[in-house]
């Protein structure tokens, strides 16, 4: 009985887990950029009561044991790095990462984080940053004047100046991509960080293989399916459900043990 009430309640604790992850995919289905993420779920250890093959009184063998499992627990939550649709904006700085890759943003420490997020703007000193005046890496300066600005897809950052002399080069996008990409952690503000299990990021130019191609005037969208993410909501909802129903038959049934001597 005990058991039962244990292994009941391991499945309550694992679904609720299941239930903030959808929750936070649901809360981000606008966010740009954004990737779902997805709970994986493991059973935990059994208590063998009779092992499978074991001779029995005739001697011999028993074709299948008694096995008793003792409930379940979350594995992982892992981000899925599938595509996003792509948004028209009109908005020169606005980039769309058309494949594989993630583009570079100087953290305040210092240190280098990872994006999907191609909402870009202009700082006071002409260079692109994010939305919270990430530098984006490698420097991408423009001029005050700057006319026509176009990003290839193969991340050329050129432009034009009034009575200039043609185009100009104003930077070269680069793209970082991971061996592991579920392996980054994600940090908020659309930002992730490598880690010992994605792997050192690897660095190239967009439309080299491997990395994506850069689509200007675009953004990516969430990768979050609303119906889908609403669906697994009430799945982890009826097995919550069912999980309890069997934590109050584990007490009804210590309940009519208890009271067998009255």
């Amino acid at each position: 009985m005990i058991r039962s009430l244990w292994s009941a309640a391991s499945g309550m604790k694992a679904q609720q887990t299941n239930v903030d992850t959808i929750s936070n995919n649901l809360a981000n289905v606008n966010t740009t950029g954004f990737k779902k993420s997805r709970t994986d779920f493991e059973d935990l250890l059994y208590q063998t009561v009779k092992s499978a093959g074991a001779p029995n009184s005739q001697g011999s063998q028993v074709p299948t044991g008694i096995q008793v499992g003792h409930g379940v627990k979350v594995a992982a939550t892992q981000k899925m790095f599938g595509q996003g649709s792509l948004k028209s904006t009109e908005n020169p700085l606005d980039m769309a990462i058309k494949g594989d890759g993630f583009f570079q943003v100087q953290m305040p420490d210092g240190s280098v984080g990872y994006t999907r997020d191609g909402s870009f703007k202009l700082d006071s000193n002409g260079q692109v940053v994010t939305s919270n005046g990430y530098l984006l890496q490698p420097a991408v300066t423009l001029p005050a004047n700057a006319q026509n600005i176009n990003v290839n897809e193969e991340g050329q950052v050129t432009y034009t100046e009034p009575g200039g002399n043609g185009v100009q080069q104003a930077g070269q996008i680069e793209l970082a991509n991971f061996a592991n990409p579920a392996g980054l952690k994600s940090v908020g503000q659309n930002i992730y960080k490598s880690t010992a299990a994605s792997g050192e990021a690897a660095f190239g130019v967009p439309s080299q293989e491997g990395y994506g191609t850069i689509a200007q005037k675009f953004l990516e969208t969430s990768n979050v399916q609303t119906v889908d993410s609403m669906t697994n909501m009430i799945a982890a909802q009826r097995a919550y459900e069912i999980n309890s129903k069997a934590v109050q038959t584990s007490d009804q049934m210590l309940q009519q043990a208890s009271n067998l001597k009255r």
